[in-house]
């Protein structure tokens, strides 16, 4: 219940557009109730074919309130806020230097994960897709190319301009896009600044003939899932881990409003992890003839299909493929079908809703129930009833 007489009266200076904004306000609203209240008066969304404009720090003078949470993205918002002669913390990345504390999302640590993602599915080439003056967006790239050099590999690197000319259409805006992503080699895998610019990425991948993720496996940023969850293939995203972000940016507000002085460096907060989707699963391998039968394996999950099939995709014998998956995959044709069958029925076990073993085994392309409850046996020492009553990851 709120309190009647609130502790503090703070102004969230910036429109709540984006779910991780929206965590970010989540965070701040946790420390407040936890001093017992604070006002928080926030700026609406800027519909302006509604009737609506944000709130900006220009329109905050002379307000009586105790503390604001702005960002700062441009000289004039600085101009802005230095104006206001109020304690203020910036949640902006754009920016290297605004003069104001900041409490931030480690933006390299979110680069260096994805780069981590797609390590560990044996990518060996790599690209970055940015936006050219904005600091988080170097931040990021720069912590993606650090941990893929440090694997031995390189990057390449395509910023394109945060503003366009309003004489280009909507196609010779995205050209440089699209002649860039015709020029690289597959398999790759590419980190976007973040989730919308991964979703463009994917749709121009679809119009020039790259299969997402066989071709190029795209990673986002920010997890928006409504960009992450209503494109085919679904997106893998990076999480800003933006509730702490936005609880600590409360919490150094406080302290600025009780008189302390500001921190001398940015606060960083690291990334709680990724939300790994279709658009990430693959696995890059140089074997032309292992990538087709790979492909074969996950284009066909559905279907009760055995490894025969998988051969005939490769247009070798079935010796030079078995010999050729154990020197690449460290497995047989026979057990990478399994696995990969294995991981899409836990994935539905985990589901709330409690489908049917039958219905799961038809889905992932077991020939039968008992078909699949081997495969479990064997590769999680466990039945599929066993590991859904579990609290397996």
């Amino acid at each position: 219940m709120p309190t009647p007489n609130p502790k503090r009266h703070v102004a969230i200076a910036f429109p709540i557009s984006v779910p991780w904004m929206a965590k970010f306000v989540r965070g701040v609203t946790d420390y407040a109730d936890q001093q017992g209240g604070w006002l928080l008066t926030a700026s609406p969304p800027t519909l302006t074919w509604a009737g609506e404009q944000m709130m900006t720090l220009d329109s905050l003078q002379g307000w009586p309130g105790d503390g604001v949470i702005g960002a700062l993205a441009t000289q004039a918002e600085i101009k802005a806020a230095n104006r206001l002669n109020k304690p203020l913390v910036n949640m902006s990345a754009t920016l290297k230097n605004t003069g104001f504390p900041r409490v931030m999302p480690d933006h390299k640590a979110m680069g260096r994960l994805a780069a981590e993602h797609f390590l560990e599915r044996g990518v060996r080439r790599f690209a970055y897709y940015g936006i050219d003056g904005l600091w988080f967006s170097q931040q990021r790239c720069d912590g993606f190319v650090d941990r893929v050099q440090q694997a031995g590999f390189s990057c390449e690197i395509l910023n394109m301009p945060a503003q366009f000319s309003r004489r280009q259409n909507w196609g010779q805006r995205l050209l440089p896009l699209t002649r860039w992503l015709g020029s690289l080699k597959p398999p790759i895998g590419l980190l976007a600044i973040q989730d919308y610019r991964a979703r463009t990425v994917m749709d121009e991948c679809r119009r020039i003939g790259l299969r997402v993720p066989h071709d190029v496996a795209v990673i986002g940023m920010d997890e928006d899932p409504a960009v992450c969850e209503f494109c085919s293939p679904t997106l893998t995203s990076v999480l800003r881990n933006s509730r702490q972000v936005g609880y600590q940016t409360a919490a150094l507000l406080d302290r600025l409003m009780d008189g302390e002085p500001p921190p001398s460096e940015d606060i960083v907060i690291e990334p709680s992890g990724m939300v790994a989707r279709q658009s990430s699963d693959t696995i890059a391998v140089e074997d032309g003839h292992v990538a087709a039968a790979v492909h074969f394996v996950r284009d066909h999950s559905a279907q009760p299909f055995g490894v025969d099939e998988v051969v005939r995709a490769t247009e070798i014998s079935r010796r030079q493929l078995e010999v050729r998956f154990r020197n690449v995959l460290r497995c047989t044709i026979y057990d990478y079908l399994c696995q990969e069958r294995l991981k899409n029925a836990k994935e539905m076990l985990k589901r709330p809703e409690r489908i049917k073993l039958n219905q799961i085994a038809k889905a992932c392309g077991f020939a039968t129930p008992e078909q699949m409850r081997l495969v479990f046996k064997r590769f999680e020492k466990r039945s599929p009833m066993q590991y859904r009553n579990s609290k397996a990851p």
